[in-house]
């Protein structure tokens, strides 16, 4: 029988255990079923009477070929187990149902492993209830590896429509951007990290793992964060892996964007956004760009920008890991031009420096694993790009395999890796020239190699198309 059967099975079993058992809730079904699910907020209507049902998933949980599709991934999901003895298709409504749960109970015990069981709680719980059946996978077990609902898209999208009901308030939503875990690319292993990172990365998780102990003690002034350090370095990408690695949504508030007239009342916005987060919670709050801020309070910029940047240090004072299940994550590439005010806004600074030689070494072992390359020595490419950043390296791998590529060739060389070394050196050099006087032989004062190759774009747009910076092998 195949594994998609096995799939299939396992989707009718749990959606008809789910709809008898009403001890479980959300958090028992695994997202990839709850997403199929999930419905309510301001936009359900799906009884015609004009009111809008509560968010959640309702009972009983009936079964479509759609369904079926949508939450195993199988094309086909009826004939991979119409020649089940334990399952019927009704024809005219093209449900699919158990015409008899005992069998296929025992049928997916006999094919089904511990593993299985601890991805989908409402079965750990149903067969740990059973004594008849030998599994060791406990329902508390399987809870702790499931994802939370408050970590799903479909729920994080249903109560932003659900606040932000309001068309002028939407205007708001520019100033942010809200992932869920799952949309996260990067993971907390797949990270080249200093051991001084990795020491208050650990503690930040004690300390939102224990965070009602440090409530009980009151110790409430932590969990605010800033990742200082270079383009390019890993600060966006460990902050989403960060998330990810803790099942919490990750919301992005965009600094630049406070400027936009578009706006409208700037200082109004800035307030929603840490609304936003507090109503997302438990979730990591990321301001990028955060020398915005000292620049902004130094200069001779209009009163009400001013005003937003006082209300968004205001906010950052008022929020709280401990109280409102929110850590605030501050990213900045100057740590230079921040003021007193900025800093002491963060209980804890994480640098992020430029890769030494043994962190490019892994890094190239990392986002090479998947290449063909000929005699392959990371050591002596991290010997010939000292002061590269981890978006970088990426960088300069990518030109080795389009060049590659020009030449039909799908296995690279280690003189592609070096010819490419030189030919980032010869970009980067030109970037950093002043073409605005015609002398093309001066360089742009601060100029160097390790500067990042988005030419001082914010990180944010930087990590997002190099953002494998900082990976080590696993």
């Amino acid at each position: 029988m195949s594994d998609a059967a096995l799939d299939v099975v396992e989707f009718l079993l749990t959606t008809s255990v789910y709809s008898d058992d009403r001890t479980l809730d959300e958090n028992d079904l695994p997202p990839s079923y709850r997403q199929v699910y999930w419905t309510g907020g301001v936009d359900s209507d799906d009884d015609g009477d004009g009111r809008s049902s509560p968010a959640g998933i309702s009972r009983p949980l009936s079964v479509t070929t759609t369904t079926a599709r949508e939450a195993t991934g199988v094309a086909q999901p009826w004939e991979t187990v119409s020649d089940l003895m334990f399952t019927e298709r009704d024809e005219f409504s093209g449900s699919l149902t158990l015409a008899d749960r005992g069998m296929a109970e025992r049928w997916f015990a006999e094919r089904a492993d511990d593993e299985r069981l601890l991805e989908n709680p409402t079965l750990a719980k149903h067969y740990a209830d059973h004594e008849e059946f030998e599994f060791d996978a406990t329902h508390e077990e399987a809870r702790e590896r499931n994802r939370p609902i408050q970590a799903d898209r479909v729920w994080i999208d249903g109560l932003l429509d659900e606040y932000f009901d309001e068309e002028e308030d939407e205007e708001m939503l520019d100033l942010v951007e809200v992932r869920a875990p799952e949309e996260v690319d990067v993971t907390l292993d797949e990270l080249v990290l200093t051991a001084d990172q990795e020491n208050e990365l650990d503690k930040i998780s004690k300390a939102i793992e224990h965070r009602d102990y440090l409530s009980q003690i009151g110790l409430r002034e932590i969990g605010k964060l800033l990742f200082v350090g270079p383009p390019g370095t890993g600060k966006t990408s460990t902050a989403q892996a960060l998330a990810r690695e803790m099942d919490l949504p990750f919301v992005e508030v965009k600094l630049s964007m406070i400027t936009s007239q578009y706006l409208g009342e700037t200082a109004k916005n800035v307030d929603k956004t840490f609304e936003v987060a507090k109503r997302l919670s438990p979730c990591i709050l990321f301001i990028d760009e955060f020398d915005f801020v000292a620049k902004t309070r130094r200069s001779d910029e209009h009163a009400a920008l001013k005003r937003a940047v006082n209300t968004l240090l205001k906010s950052i004072d008022n929020i709280s890991l401990i109280e409102d299940d929110v850590l605030l994550i501050g990213a900045t590439n100057h740590p230079d031009q921040l003021d007193d005010a900025a800093w002491r806004r963060f209980d804890e600074i994480i640098n992020f420096p430029k890769p030494d030689y043994d962190m490019r070494a892994d890094i190239l072992r990392v986002i090479t694993r998947q290449m063909d390359i000929e005699e392959f020595d990371p050591q002596l490419v991290a010997e010939v790009t000292e002061g590269l950043t981890g978006s970088d390296l990426r960088m300069v791998l990518r030109e080795a395999v389009l060049e590659a590529l020009t030449e039909d060739r799908t296995t690279l060389t280690q003189d592609d890796l070096l010819h490419a070394v030189e030919e980032f050196e010869e970009r980067d050099t030109l970037k950093n020239m002043d073409m605005m006087g015609g002398d093309h032989d001066a360089l742009v004062a601060g100029g160097d190699l390790g500067k990042a190759s988005d030419g001082g774009e914010p990180e944010s747009d930087h990590d997002h198309s190099h953002d494998h910076d900082h990976t080590h092998d696993h």
